[in-house]
This record gives structure tokens, sequence and C-alpha cells, in this order.
């Protein structure tokens, strides 16, 4: 990969940077084990869906009732995980993301383990540690098995708490001999708004133009026992495996970047519900073992209570904090309106308008303008309002489409890591406490809500290949320059903006 280092440092070079920062950074101006990444997750990247003894997750029912795209074979990544950890070597990763699919190594969601699952995980994790690279792994990344959602609901009924902690338990006994970073819930928040609020992810449950659902309350139940299910696993963490394993338990979040739309009193206000409602809805409980005010003054009685020990549960329950971004927004205030039942949006009382460049669905960005000072705000506050967690970037990165000389050239996606990377060195060197970086994704992937249309890889797959080739992209060769301790520019048009 080496050889293509000055092809891709006078592609660099050759950047527009007119009204940007003029000075450098490198990899070596990040703090002393500051980890590096890339990722994916389960039903994005193993495809064999129904192999070896794998049982349908909701999102197979999902895609599959609605004839969507679905990742039946995704990357192939269950046959081809060898190959990829090379691509991982050679692009000089420090860290991958992964998840674990909870239906392939519990198929039925409670009971018996798959043996052929756990042999792949651990073969899989094994092949990483012995090369180096640290698994960062996710335990939930929006796919229970469709099991427990037909025997109860899945995450509308507690039940799930008591079946996710002793799934946890066996990944933190099995694998946590190599696992140091545990994610608990990927994206808590959009999981919960997408799957409950809007339909628009699995299980498809909302008020509207969905089969079944309550937008009005749905959404705060499952919420609330996202972090029950969490808080409880981590204890069992810290409780059987801690002191052996010397691993952290941390919670997964979806950080919007929000800035008020004028600067009117009401506005400003409203940006601050916005963060309420986005961020503190679950950090806020994390930190102080309750819902923010706001959210209690508004929902009232459809926004569940913890108990003292519920909430004493809770408080502190999580070790770091691993967020996912990609957008900004301005946030304007409007009066409470109620067309029907209440749901999460007229709760919050605003309207969003996201930075982006074309028409999007719902909450799950394909294509944006480049907000890095929404990076490195979110940061800051982050580190402001909740006494200054480690955080891990665990997902950010660019979506692109077009045909495949198009995709190979993506210095789009070169100019928007580069600019990101430089707003989160700017926030370290601003006091947050952030101790990684991963980009999403290390290939093409299936995309949860855009099937095989974006494509956010450093890496091309072909997907009409039935082998599946995987080719590096400009960016892949930019990235593993950064890696390897050649220099880049620091800078952005936003970042330039908010110093």
């Amino acid at each position: 990969m080496d050889r293509v280092l000055s092809l891709v440092i006078t592609i660099i070079l050759a950047l527009p940077f007119t009204g940007r920062c003029s000075h450098f950074y490198t990899r070596s101006d990040f703090p002393e084990g500051f980890s590096f990444g890339s990722g994916a997750s389960s039903y994005q990247w193993e495809g064999a869906a129904d192999e070896d003894g794998r049982k349908p997750s909701i999102w197979d029912t999902f895609v599959h009732s609605r004839n969507l795209d679905n990742g039946d074979i995704a990357c192939d990544g269950y046959h081809k995980y060898k190959e990829d950890v090379q691509l991982m070597v050679e692009t000089g990763l420090d860290a991958f993301k992964f998840s674990i699919s909870w239906s392939r190594l519990i198929p039925n969601g409670r009971g018996p383990v798959n043996p052929k699952g756990l042999q792949f995980y651990n073969s899989f994790i094994q092949e990483l540690v012995s090369h180096g690279i640290e698994p960062h792994v996710t335990l939930y990344h929006y796919d229970h098995p469709q099991a427990l959602e037909d025997d109860y609901g899945g995450w509308l009924n507690r039940t799930i708490i008591e079946d996710f902690t002793a799934y946890a338990d066996v990944c933190f006994r099995e694998f946590g001999s190599h696992v140091k970073f545990w994610t608990t819930i990927n994206e808590a928040n959009i999981f919960t708004i997408g799957g409950y609020n809007d339909g628009i992810t699995a299980p498809g449950r909302c008020s509207r133009n969905c089969m079944s659902g309550n937008s009005s309350t749905e959404p705060y139940i499952v919420g609330h026992n996202l972090l029950l299910a969490h808080a409880s696993a981590s204890r069992l963490y810290r409780q059987k495996y801690k002191e052996k394993q010397g691993g952290s338990v941390g919670f997964g979040l979806l950080a919007i970047g929000f800035s008020p739309s004028t600067s009117s009193k009401d506005d400003e206000t409203a940006t601050q519900r916005a963060r309420d409602f986005y961020f503190g809805w679950m950090l806020e409980p994390l930190v102080s073992g309750d819902y923010p005010n706001v959210m209690r003054r508004t929902i009232r009685s459809r926004l569940p209570n913890f108990s003292k020990e519920e909430s004493e549960l809770v408080k502190g329950s999580s070790d770091f904090l691993g967020i996912t971004h990609y957008t900004a927004a301005t946030v304007k205030n409007i009066k409470p309106y109620f067309s029907g039942d209440p749901d999460f949006y007229s709760d919050t009382g605003i309207t969003l308008t996201y930075f982006c460049n074309d028409s999007t669905t719902g909450l799950l960005l394909d294509t944006c303008a480049d907000t890095p000072w929404a990076m490195e705000s979110v940061l800051e506050y982050i580190k402001q309002s909740y006494d200054n967690p480690p955080v891990y970037i665990l997902e950010n990165g660019k979506s692109m489409k077009g045909e495949f000389k198009l995709q190979q050239k993506d210095t789009p996606r070169i100019e928007y890591l580069n600019v990101y990377i430089g707003a989160v060195l700017k926030a370290v060197r601003n006091g947050s406490d952030t101790r990684g970086y991963f980009v999403w994704s290390l290939m093409d992937l299936y995309e949860l809500l855009g099937g095989y249309g974006p494509s956010y890889g450093l890496y091309y797959v072909n997907f009409s290949d039935t082998h599946l080739t995987r080719s590096p992209k400009l960016s892949a060769h930019w990235y593993s320059a950064f890696l390897k301790g050649h220099t880049t520019f620091l800078g952005s048009q936003g970042i330039s903006s908010s110093s």
C-alpha cells in the first residue's frame, strides 16, 4: 500500500484548502494510546443468514416482509473474515469495531448456545488479536432474535433485560479474555426512535402507517428497558469478570450537532431541549440516575419511572460513551402541537433542518454537507455537561454513490475524514477525554436504510461478483498513510470558522 503514498500526498496537497487553517497534524499529535480503527456490524457484513444454526433476527423479518434489500449474503464476512483482517493489517488499523449477532450465538434468544456461532466469533476474535488489532465488540446492533419478538414483544417487555444479561454473560465468559471494550447497545436513541416512533427500522412499529405500535409510549418504554439491560449487563461484568479480564463496558448513542436556527431566546432554549431529548434521554440517567427534567415535565406519565434501586443501578453504569456522528442540524422552536396522539417529535417541540445536500430518510442520513465543527461541538458539550466521560467515536464517515471508477477515486471522502479527524484533535486539545476514532466503514456494506446504494467503505466491494471482491479506494490509501505517520492537513471550512 505504501507504493501509492506519493499519489495520495499529491492529491492531499491539491485539495482546495481556501479559508482553512494552514498548519499540519500527524497521528503523533494525538495522545499516546489514542486508538484509530474502522468498523462494520454483523447483519451488514457477515451474511450467511441461514447457515450453521443462525436463526432470523428482527432485521431479517423486517426487510424480507417489505421486500427490501437484505443482508442474507452482505459482504460474506462469515466466510471471508481472514481476508478482511488482512485488509485491516494492510491499512494499519489499531482496532476494529464489530457486533455479535445474538441470533447466531443464541439463535432462540435464550437457551442453548450455538456451537458453530461460538466457533466463528472465537476464530474471528483470535484472528484480530493475533494480528495486533484490538476488538471493540458491540453486543446489540439493532438485531435481537425474532424469537424474542414473537415470544413477548422484545424490548417492549422487561423480560428482555434478563435475556440480554444472560446473552452478555455468554459473550463476557467466552470472549472476554481477548475483548477489553464492550458496547452494550448501539445508537440506543436512534434504534428507539427509528423502530418504535417512525417505524422505518426494525421492528417497524409506530402509530401511523405501521401494522402495529404506539409512538406516544413505546419509544420511552423501549428506551427505559435498553438502559436497564445495559446497566444489568454492566453490573454483571463488574461483579463477575472485570477483576480478571480488566475490560470496560460502554453505551452507544448517535449524536447530532445542534445549533439554533436564529439568535432568538426561543431557539436557543429549543436547542438545549433538543440536546436533552436526543442526548440527555439516555445520558442523564447514566450520570444522575433519572431523565432530564424537561422530559419529565413534557412526557409525564408516558415516561417510565426508575425505582430507587434501578436508579442506582443505571447511574454510573457506563465506563465510556460510544458516539456515532454524521451530521448537524439547526433547531427551531415550535409551539406544542398535537395531531392525534403525541409522539417523540411533538414532545420535543422543535423542528430540525439538517445540513444535507439531498433528500434523506429519517435520522440515519446518507449524504450531508461537511460540518466538522459539529463534531467538535458535540464532544465539547459532552465534556461540559456529563463530567467529561471517556469517549470513543465508533462511527463517522461519508457516503458516496456512483460507479466503480468514481468510488475508487473518492477524494471527497478523503477531504471529509481529514477535516473530521482534525476536529477530533481540536476537541482533544481542548480537554475532551476522547480516546478513539473509527471510520465507518472498513468496506462497502449492506446499509440498514439504504441497502446496497450508499457506499461508506474505504474498500470497494463488488456485489455483482460472486467472489465479492474487495478493492482499496483512494481513501483506504489515505487513511493508511495517516495511520503510518505521514503528514496531513488540519483545518476545514467548519473548524476554522469555529476557532
